[in-house]
């Protein structure tokens, strides 16, 4: 049986997070030059992660593509998933911490897969 997950601790986690993303030297940059409203942002992401977590189908959108237009590199990957994985153990009881994580780090190892494949493209053109 899956960890309970709520709504409150969803958007806890977010703002929390992105709060200490904001704050971070090596990431807060890029993402703070690339968002310009931060509380829609924060909405988007809220959906986001309900639909990853509880399936609720509340996003809508590609982020995959979004990440493709990101100066980001391996280690502004490692860099996000060390504060995410932080705040979801800081948010969440362990077992579902451990759940958020788990599905955090597959999610970037696509984005990583994703941005890889677009440079080889890129480097061949």
């Amino acid at each position: 049986m899956e960890p309970l997950i709520t709504e409150a601790e969803i958007s806890t986690l977010v703002d929390t997070f992105y709060d200490k993303v904001r704050r971070d030297p090596d990431i807060g940059p890029i993402f703070n030059a690339i968002v310009g409203d931060w509380p829609h942002h924060l909405a988007t992401l809220k959906n986001f992660w309900s639909t990853v977590l509880l399936t609720t189908g509340r996003y809508k959108g590609d982020p995959m593509m979004t990440h493709l237009q990101l100066p980001l590199d391996p280690d502004h990957f490692s860099r996000w998933l060390a504060l995410f994985a932080e705040t979801a153990r800081e948010i969440f009881l362990p077992e579902a911490a451990s759940v958020v994580i788990a599905k955090s780090e597959r999610i970037a190892e696509n984005f990583q897969a994703g941005i890889a494949y677009q440079r080889e493209q890129r480097s061949r053109s």
